[in-house]
Formats: structure tokens, sequence, C-alpha cells
């Protein structure tokens, strides 16, 4: 069985890299195209390698929450477990998304040079506050032009079962441009592991909660209502995950019920 996998997991990134090399080419033909279309047609990578998980390694997926996501501007805030979520959401949510990420990765071979050809916000960390100020002007356009910002607050991909220290450059951005957070949750590390080269078949959950108005709200308080949301429904999406920690490598924290609750309805808990 493990090296069934382990041959899945070899088709699999050998397609992906062939993928990436062609895509990155094709990318440079779309440069001229209006942004959407663009954007578009670089995104269809992203389906192209989600499905791929799908056939090659069964990992499939459902999203519970649909109906949270809102009609206009909003800053995504989402758990952090593995590369899936990073392809996924580029090409399965309904409106463009910025991705606010470390400069570095644009200068990755054929990956990074895609990237660099959408309206994405590189930014230096060495950099401090200079660094936070560039997000927050580049953010305001881009949240002004209806598009979603989208960050990570713990960082980085986070082992399953384990949590990182939320940061607050999401919610600072919230507050400096008066626009909701919408927190989601998301087990794919259960399938595509942290630094693992092998992907293990199964049903990842992405649960979207409702919207959070940052009106009369610090970033610190923001921040926690966020990771509240977040840290409880990962109990609920993962439960024996959770369950065989046994409390010794996680935080319980109470789930958060002051959220605003969002517009939009479809789709939810289909399985992919």
């Amino acid at each position: 069985m493990r090296f069934t996998l382990f041959l899945r997991s070899l088709l699999f990134f050998a397609l992906m890299t062939v993928a990436t090399v062609v895509w990155a080419l094709a990318c440079f033909l779309f440069a001229p195209l209006p942004y959407a279309k663009r954007y578009y047609w670089t995104s269809r990578w992203n389906v192209f390698v989600i499905w791929m998980a799908k056939v090659i390694c069964g990992i499939r997926y459902r999203v519970k929450g649909v109906e949270n996501l809102p009609d206009s501007p909003a800053i995504l805030l989402s758990k952090h477990q593995s590369a899936w979520e990073t392809i996924f959401y580029l090409m399965w949510m309904p409106r463009p998304l910025v991705y606010v990420f470390k400069k570095e990765l644009t200068y990755i071979p054929f990956f990074g040079w895609g990237i660099a050809l959408l309206r994405m916000i590189p930014i230096d960390r060495k950099s401090g506050r200079d660094a936070f100020a560039q997000v927050v002007e580049h953010g305001r356009k881009r949240l002004a032009d209806g598009q979603w910002v989208i960050m990570f607050p713990e960082g980085t991909r986070i082992a399953v079962g384990r949590q990182g220290k939320y940061k607050q450059g999401g919610a600072r951005l919230a507050v400096e441009t008066n626009t909701p957070v919408v927190p989601i949750a998301v087990n794919a590390g259960e399938c595509w592991p942290k630094n693992s080269f092998v992907k293990r078949p199964g049903v990842i959950t992405v649960s979207i909660g409702p919207p959070i108005s940052p009106e009369g709200l610090t970033a610190v308080d923001l921040t926690l209502q966020v990771e509240n949301w977040i840290e409880s429904e990962m109990r609920v999406i993962s439960p024996a995950v959770y369950r065989h920690q046994n409390g010794d490598q996680t935080r319980d924290q109470p789930r958060d019920h002051t959220a605003s609750k969002g517009k939009r309805a479809g789709r939810n808990n289909r399985i992919s």
C-alpha cells in the first residue's frame, strides 16, 4: 500500500512539474490580455493540479459555509497546513485573489514567474514596518478593485493537529481598510502533509466561517476572534486528530459567536 501511494505521488509530481513549465511559458502569452482573462487562464494550472490530485492521488474535497462568502471585498484568513489550499483557493474562489507572500517565491523558476504576472503582494520580510505599509498600500488598491486579499495568519504551514502563533498582519489590514474578515479552517495536511512527498487519499474539508466586521475592534481583538473560530472549527472537521492529541500539543480555544452572518449561498458540502 505504501509503495502504491509512493508511485501515485511520483506520477503526480512528474505531471505537475511538466504542467508548471508549460503553464509558466504560456503565462507570458497571457500577459498582454486584460487582467480578468490573464487571471483566468493562469489559474487553469491550479484547476489541473487539483484535478490530478483527485484522479491520481485520490484527494477529493468538500466545502462548508459557502453562504458566508460576502458579495463585497473581503480579507480571507485561513489555516495553513499544506500547499494544497494555496493552489485550491486561487481556482475555486468566486473572486480574484490577492496573495500576500514573501517575494523570494517569485524567484522560483517557472512557478515564480507565473505568480509575478499576477497582481499579488510580494513582501520583503526584512523590511519590517515598511513591509506592512506596502501591504496596506497595495491591499487597499486591490480591495477597492473588488478583489479579495488572502493571508495565512500563522505565517507558515503548520503540522496536522498543531497550532502556530497567529500574527496580526491580516487583522491590521482589515482594521486599516475597514474590510470584513472571513476565517477559513482547512485540514489539507491530512492528505497532503507538510514536507511529505507521499500524498494520501481522502476528503479535505474547507470550512468557511461567517465574516467578522473589524468595526470597533483592535487588531489584537480581531486576530483573537479569527483564531478562536479557526481552531475551534479544526476540532470539528478533524475530530480524530485532536482527540488523539489529548491536549498536549494544541491549545483549546472557545468558539467565537460574535461574527455577523454572511450572504452568499450555494455549493455547500459538495464533495468533488
